[in-house]
């Protein structure tokens, strides 16, 4: 069974398999080199790894909480490994962690075709809201 825990660097090359993985069609914005510093650098406590028993990442999740609404995002478990539980328990340790910051909504963003993982969310108790997703890209200070 994979224990969840908070991410350390030791974990970096399994996050960045398994992204490499899971996020195929990536932008460089969400290449591992990029994501993981930045995270790291601000709610460290809110990136967390599942670890299966050999020490391989198996899973992980990014969360974030700006005082108001928390946000999901990265969460992957390797294909090898899913339909064993490791997403929802992801999932719920991120929960428990937003939550004791005093976090009263989460949201995330699915890709509209990926039904898969929309099912995931909906099965954690998540529901699509009526929005419009915006983004853009600002220059990178790093």
């Amino acid at each position: 069974m994979a224990t969840i825990m908070t991410y350390e660097d030791k974990h970096f090359a399994g996050v960045d398999t398994l992204w490499r993985e899971a996020f195929p069609n990536d932008g460089p914005w969400n290449a591992a080199a990029v994501a993981i510093p930045a995270k790291v650098g601000f709610q460290p406590d809110l990136f967390l790894v599942a670890v299966g028993d050999g020490g391989q990442v198996v899973g992980s999740v990014m969360a974030g909480y700006e005082g108001h609404r928390g946000w999901i995002s990265r969460i992957a478990v390797l294909i090898s490994q899913r339909g064993n539980g490791i997403g929802h328990r992801l999932l719920a340790e991120a929960e428990k962690r937003l939550t004791a910051l005093g976090c009263v909504k989460l949201n995330l963003q699915v890709v509209e075709e990926n039904s898969v993982t929309v099912g995931f969310y909906e099965k954690s108790g998540y529901r699509v809201e009526p929005r419009i997703s915006m983004s853009k890209h600002l220059p990178c200070a790093r």
